[in-house]
């Protein structure tokens, strides 16, 4: 995940005082994983540690820590009566507007406890600098190392009616996720959309396809059959991980036939899925846009799962 900086920018403009509670360090097992955060001030917080005691409790701490940093180490078993059984180290940071200026906008590395930057730290910088090598989250020797967190998983949405309407507001609030939102007018959007979404009103859609990453994923579902035919013809012409279309068996089946006589292989074709989803949870738009969100997470998941092997 890494440091959500312009999530901390955004709660310290809205609130001005704000404790960051992140997960720093674990022993055994934990309701989430290192560098889980969540944002803490006098009448609210977003984000989770996990929930549950330890949350409740953290929170509750951070509203009335006067020191700008500390580390505190919790059992989850005795001292929290959680089943989780582990040991959870929690950083907790009090930040103003003052604060987050300093805040470098690629790495956030800091002493937990006052300690000198030690070896270990140093070389972790090192290749950051020289290599481009982005660290987990982690404690290491008493320093806390974030990289600032950036989505990293183009996904672009061609086509703003109910679905895809649906589909925005489930997966906006995903962090890995950095969403194009494609139609043909800007009155065809709602008025009120996610700052992390950008919207591309264009006249033809498929001119955008070009300029979207060979990485990215693509979800068609426009209020028309001619462009969404003319969307799967374009990215059949440029490379994708992952392009779905909306539609039923009878829908793909003309499109395959099409998509055919403009010169694409079968086994070209194939590589664009439709129907998108699953059937079983119904017609409504937001069970659509559920089914969906699992189907392009999973192809996410196996993507990143092949650079694994590969690397």
């Amino acid at each position: 995940m890494g440091f959500d900086l312009h999530g901390l920018k955004s709660a310290v403009a809205a609130h001005g005082r704000v404790t960051r509670v992140v997960i720093a360090d674990i022993r055994g097992s934990s309701p989430r994983e290192v560098g889980a955060a969540m944002l803490v001030w006098s009448s609210g917080q977003s984000g989770t540690i996990g929930g549950g005691t330890l949350e409740y409790e953290a929170a509750a701490t951070a509203r009335k820590q006067s020191k700008d940093r500390v580390l505190s180490k919790h059992a989850l078993g005795p001292d929290l009566g959680q089943c989780c059984g582990g040991v959870v180290f929690l950083l907790s940071e009090v930040y103003d507007a003052a604060a987050v200026a300093t805040l470098n906008e690629e790495l956030i590395a800091r002493s937990a406890d006052l300690a000198p930057v030690p070896m270990s730290v140093t070389r972790v910088l090192t290749r950051l600098h020289n290599q481009g090598q982005r660290p987990e989250p982690q404690l290491i020797d008493g320093w806390m190392i974030e990289p600032v967190h950036r989505p990293d998983t183009p996904l672009w949405i061609w086509g703003a009616g109910h679905v895809g309407r649906a589909l925005v507001d489930v997966l906006s609030p995903l962090p890995d996720l950095d969403i194009s939102w494609v139609d043909t007018a800007p009155e065809r959007f709602p008025d009120n959309i996610a700052e992390n979404v950008t919207v591309v009103p264009a006249s033809d859609p498929t001119l955008l396809v070009p300029h979207a990453p060979e990485n990215a994923q693509h979800l068609v579902l426009t209020y028309s059959h001619t462009l969404d035919l003319a969307l799967c013809h374009a990215l059949l012409k440029h490379e994708f991980s992952f392009a779905g279309l909306i539609g039923s068996a009878t829908k793909w089946a003309r499109f395959r036939s099409r998509l055919g006589g403009l010169g694409h292989s079968a086994g070209h074709i194939a590589r664009i899925t439709c129907p998108i989803g699953d059937p079983s949870l119904g017609k409504h738009p937001q069970m659509i846009a559920v089914g969906v969100a699992g189907e392009i997470l999973r192809a996410g998941a196996k993507e990143e799962l092949k650079k694994d092997r590969r690397a």
